[in-house]
């Protein structure tokens, strides 16, 4: 018996998929750019800078890289040996402290090289191409130099960060407007959100949040933020039509551009998908999982894991909700152990448990690899399970999707404030955020200090909240008094200024997934050509080919009420009971499964990309809507945050 590929399916290998593209550009393009004529017993050397080895180590794998002919992987700033048999291929950032370590290596008598064979990340300066040229050495020892407009890490399938963790704080804060950090930031940003573009070949209709500010020229430099990026990265890109070849003449997608303002409610709420509660509530260092395995007669052994595409249950189930994530694995490993007979006399009798597919691994050591995967999502899925039941989230996360829907306020907050007395420093500071955003008016004068006292918080953490006015827009540091609090978008708004409008498309099947990330709403409209132009302006007028063809395969149906809540399965957490009935379309791997299937017959893409950093909830939108609009969405930003990072931003926004 075998376990079938419907239970561990991976992502498919369709060229066309955003960081396939990428990581065919770096094998084909550049590590083997004439494998035809090349002889296939030469291996090079491929040298980096510290930039460039993360933009490849997220778009390929090591034996990918070992295949296309590379015998060694180098650091450039570290000392090497000379190989004169050999040549080497350069990846660099087109920097002159990098210039002068590769002209180093290949000038003099005895160069370190045969050959080298250059690629810079971006457009090189002139000044640069000149430094290269008066080494007449060198010359003759260059077998290629070429910009390969690939400055960015492909972190999804469909998403990529431009490698600005500080976005926020540069761009944002009280004490950053003035600085050079802030120019520099803009540029460099719009320089790598451009090679995205040069590397696909597309030639994007730019399209932008506009300044909250009637008159934009007395507007704060962080209100301009969207606008002054999408000037640069359509000036960068529309030079492209003459200096790269077969770039397209006329718009072929579209880019909106927005910032962390349109929705600040997405990084600090508790979202209720595997991804984002991996990465917010267990210890990870990016995608890394450190966990132990213990064994019998020895001490614990930790071990590390990495969640990631090449995991196909981890592709399955990042982004179901965590009780259908539950459910799942328990019904893979009881089928696996139903239907082999040796899994079953491994057994210990009752349930399944993670010691007993120990034994199945030892007993099955052909399966060993499938049934230590998945061993380590229950484990995974049960710890995430175990601190939902210790740190009451279930009651936590009710509260904050009713204050975003406007069906609690005051009364809610201020009672599970009381009655929690164990709820953590974290989930009361990620409860009032949400509740000033939703509620400001409850934060003026001294109600939020009086709210901070109940909550037992330190003064300090009211410093977060004050820090929310720097991303909201010109009105509040035109009406925000010193030491006062205003989060007053304009005079048209209502109190609650956070709440949003549930969605009636029925689809979600799980209690407390109600929230969604408001840039669904906004790809939705765009996508259909009812984004106002008058709140997004546009650079230029989309061609007819830039908007996709395709449109949505069904229409939108009423919401359905609630149902009492129905006993799925012993194992369901009592949290996560199914409102609706389980229509099976949740899966990551289903969407996936599709995609690469139907990929050729998606419309133009969609990019949208978050300065000051996206969630994982974003990240998973992107996923769903690519087979509902029928278009590949990508998404972009300046960092991917889990709640407390933000947060940790959030504190460094306001005057120091």
């Amino acid at each position: 018996m075998s376990m079938s590929g419907a239970e561990f399916s991976g992502v498919g290998e369709d060229p066309r998929i955003f960081r396939n593209v990428c990581r065919d550009r770096i094998l084909k393009d550049m590590l083997k750019p004439d494998k035809d004529k090349e002889n296939k017993s030469a291996w090079k050397v491929l040298i980096m800078d510290k930039f460039t080895v993360k933009i490849i180590g997220y778009a390929c794998k090591m034996a990918e890289i070992t295949d296309a002919g590379i015998s060694l992987v180098e650091d450039l700033f570290k000392r090497r040996e000379p190989m004169p048999s050999m040549d080497a291929i350069y990846f660099l950032q087109p920097l002159k402290e990098n210039v002068i370590m590769l002209l180093s290596d290949m000038s003099g008598r005895c160069p370190l090289y045969r050959k080298a064979y250059i690629f810079f990340s971006s457009p090189i300066p002139k000044d640069l191409v000149t430094y290269i040229k008066n080494d007449m050495s060198v010359i003759p020892r260059i077998g290629a130099l070429r910009e390969m407009n690939l400055e960015f890490f492909a972190i999804d399938m469909q998403g990529f960060v431009t490698d600005h963790d500080m976005a926020l704080t540069e761009l944002y804060s009280a004490n950053g407007h003035n600085s050079k950090n802030f120019n520099d930031t803009i540029s460099t940003m719009a320089i790598r959100i451009a090679t995205t573009f040069a590397s696909l070949k597309e030639f994007p209709c730019v399209r932008y949040r506009a300044p909250k500010s009637a008159d934009p020229s007395i507007a704060p430099k962080f209100d301009m933020v969207p606008k002054w990026l999408a000037n640069a990265v359509y000036e960068i890109v529309s030079k492209y039509k003459s200096t790269i070849p077969e770039f397209p003449q006329k718009e072929t997608c579209e880019l909106l551009i927005l910032d962390r303002p349109i929705d600040q409610i997405a990084p600090v709420i508790h979202e209720w998908i595997y991804d984002a509660m991996c990465h917010d509530l267990l210890e990870m260092d990016g995608n890394k999982y450190i966990y132990e395995v213990s064994k019998a007669g020895s001490d614990p052994e930790k071990k590390e894991a990495l969640l990631e595409d090449q995991d196909p249950l981890w592709i399955e189930l990042r982004h179901t909700h965590i009780a259908d994530a539950s459910e799942r694995l328990y019904e893979k490993m009881n089928t696996f152990v139903s239907k082999n007979k040796a899994a079953q006399l491994s057994r210990d009798g009752g349930e399944v448990s993670t010691t007993d597919l120990q034994k199945i691994v030892q007993a099955l050591p052909q399966y060993s690899e499938q049934v230590e995967k998945l061993t380590l999502h229950i484990e995974i899925a049960g710890k995430i399970n175990k601190f939902i039941r210790e740190y009451g989230l279930r009651d936590i996360g009710q509260v904050e999707q009713d204050l975003v829907f406007g069906d609690a306020g005051a009364k809610e907050v201020i009672n599970i404030l009381r009655s929690k007395q164990n709820m953590s420093q974290e989930n009361k500071l990620r409860l009032l955020i949400i509740y000033a955003i939703v509620c400001p008016d409850k934060f003026e004068g001294d109600k939020g200090d009086k709210l901070m006292q109940l909550a037992k918080l330190p003064s300090d953490d009211m410093k977060v909240i004050k820090s929310l006015q720097y991303l909201v827009g010109s009105d509040a540091k035109k009406t925000g008094r010193a030491g006062g609090f205003s989060l007053k978008f304009d005079a048209q708004k209502k109190k609650n200024t956070g709440v949003r409008t549930e969605r009636q498309d029925g689809e979600e099947g799980w209690a407390l997934s109600r929230f969604f990330p408001l840039i669904e709403e906004l790809i939705e409209k765009l996508s259909k050509g009812e984004l106002p132009l008058n709140e997004y302006p546009s650079l230029s007028e989309p061609s007819p080919t830039a908007q996709g063809t395709a449109q949505s395969g069904s229409a939108a149906k009423p919401a359905q009420n609630p149902q009492p809540m129905s006993r799925r399965s012993r194992r369901t957490p009592q949290y996560a009971k199914s409102r609706n009935s389980d229509d099976g379309q949740s899966s990551d791997s289903a969407v996936l499964r599709h995609a690469s299937g139907d990929f050729k017959r998606l419309g133009n893409r969609i990019f949208v990309f978050m300065v000051g950093g996206a969630t994982r909830s974003e990240l998973r939108t992107a996923h769903t809507l690519t087979m509902k609009l029928k278009r590949e969405i990508v998404l972009g930003s300046s960092s991917i945050d889990d709640p407390p990072q933000f947060i940790s931003k959030l504190k460094s926004l306001g005057p120091s």
